[in-house]
């Protein structure tokens, strides 16, 4: 890391801390389940990350037959061109800057 940013995922780490602190209230607004990470699942994801730009993502413990809590956290912010800001426990918090096309 340099100059505080933090290199893993293109946010700095004061951008990191005041993500963290926005979503602490959040509530889930995706569930990830049995199925794993579908074409719904992201499809619902971009959506939500769109109208909001900061989700929280909940892993059910039926969707980690195959893959990590960590595993599945990375996956699904790659496939929504999102950053992963934190990830703890079952839950994702996914960021992504919304644009004036968005709003």
């Amino acid at each position: 890391m340099k100059n505080g940013n933090n290199d893993e995922d293109g946010l700095s780490n004061e951008k990191i801390k005041q993500l963290k602190a926005a979503s602490y209230d959040l509530g889930p607004v995706v569930w990830i389940g049995k199925a794993g990470i579908t074409e719904t699942v992201i499809q619902e994801a971009k959506k939500q990350l769109k109208n909001k730009g900061l989700i929280k993502v909940k892993f059910l413990k039926q969707s980690m037959e195959q893959k990590s809590k960590k595993e599945l956290a990375k996956e699904i912010a790659g496939m929504t061109g999102s950053h992963l800001v934190h990830q703890v426990g079952f839950i994702a918090v996914l960021y992504k800057e919304r644009t004036k096309e968005d709003e």
